[in-house]
């Protein structure tokens, strides 16, 4: 599934691809939310993405797209 976390005064989204699923990374971001802690994630190379919740301005959890092989428009 892909992340994708806006983060305030920063240019650039945080995106990821994540093993969890959706119920589980929306409970758990809202968990350290609701106690003003840092939420870590992990992606689905074993990577650890740390944000702080009070600078967290959007959070989006989709399905996970494709790969895309050729030049053919889909």
């Amino acid at each position: 599934m892909e992340v994708r976390i806006g983060i305030q005064d920063a240019p650039r989204e945080v995106v990821f691809e994540s093993a969890a699923e959706p119920e589980e990374l929306a409970d758990q971001i809202s968990e350290a939310w609701a106690a003003n802690e840092l939420v870590t994630l992990e992606d689905t190379k074993g990577r650890r993405i740390i944000v702080p919740t009070d600078k967290i301005a959007y959070i989006e959890l989709g399905a996970a797209s494709a790969g895309r092989v050729g030049f053919g428009v889909a």
